[in-house]
């Protein structure tokens, strides 16, 4: 039953924020494979979801600590899926890189901009750029930019996205 309501509430990051989706279903994977092997007793595998469950909670608080929207702040984890990143930068930088990039993601998206090559070619663009403007380290560029792209397709399918 407890494994049933968490992968309910990582379906729902599923649609909604790309990183911590990824990295929730990983933890639960792992430790549904380790109590099915036989590494893990039912005491410790509800342990291990619980303990999941505490790390969603503590995720969904998170955005309103920074001061994001949960949009904003599943674009946060895009820049700063490499840990390298929060190293790199102060976190008022990386909050400020994370409002521009929504603000110009927001204003610049047209109606069908994944289906259009040009227009994504656009968009990408636009994000390398900023994050050029802002130093981000060329080593995670390709990572952020395609991370933010795959959320960006996210926020519109779900029409999360606020009107322009």
């Amino acid at each position: 039953m407890l494994k049933k309501l968490i992968a309910e509430q990582v379906q729902i990051y599923r649609h909604t924020n790309v990183v911590k989706s990824q990295k929730f279903s990983e933890i639960m994977q792992r430790a549904m494979n380790s109590y099915l092997n036989g590494m893990l007793t039912n005491e410790q595998v509800i342990e291990e979801l619980l303990n999941l469950a505490k790390q969603m909670a503590t995720a969904n608080k998170e955005g309103e600590q920074l001061g994001l929207t949960a949009d904003e702040l599943a674009f946060y984890d895009a820049l700063t899926k490499p840990q390298a990143i929060k190293d790199f930068y102060e976190n008022t930088e990386l909050i400020a890189i994370t409002k521009e990039l929504a603000d110009t993601l927001r204003k610049n998206r047209t109606i069908d901009w994944q289906k259009r090559d040009s227009a994504r070619a656009k968009m990408r663009m636009m994000i390398k750029r900023l994050l050029k403007r802002h130093r981000y380290p060329p080593e995670g560029m390709d990572d952020a930019v395609q991370t933010v792209m795959t959320q960006c397709e996210l926020w519109t399918d779900n029409n999360d996205m606020e009107s322009a």
